[in-house]
């Protein structure tokens, strides 16, 4: 469904920022959507990839795709249905 480039249903641009606070930022974002949809995350630190991927297992949401863009990673979530 979703795909690199824009095609989430929503995206957070977390540049600039450290961890946690894209965490928690991609945590607030995703309990504001309904299950099934997409979230992408840009980010710049460093420590985002694997902050990324731990997030979606303890979360239980799934991580459809990721990379770099440049300086910038981009994560795409999907949410998983609510519990």
């Amino acid at each position: 469904m979703a795909q690199r480039g824009g095609m989430a249903d929503r995206t957070l641009d977390t540049s600039g920022l450290v961890c946690p606070i894209p965490i928690l930022k991609a945590k607030k974002a995703l309990g504001e959507m309904a299950a099934g949809t997409t979230l992408e995350v840009v980010a710049t630190d460093p420590a985002a990839p694997a902050d990324f991927v731990a997030f979606c297992k303890a979360t239980g949401n799934s991580l459809m795709d990721s990379g770099q863009r440049g300086e910038a990673f981009y994560f795409v979530i999907r949410r998983a249905a609510a519990t």
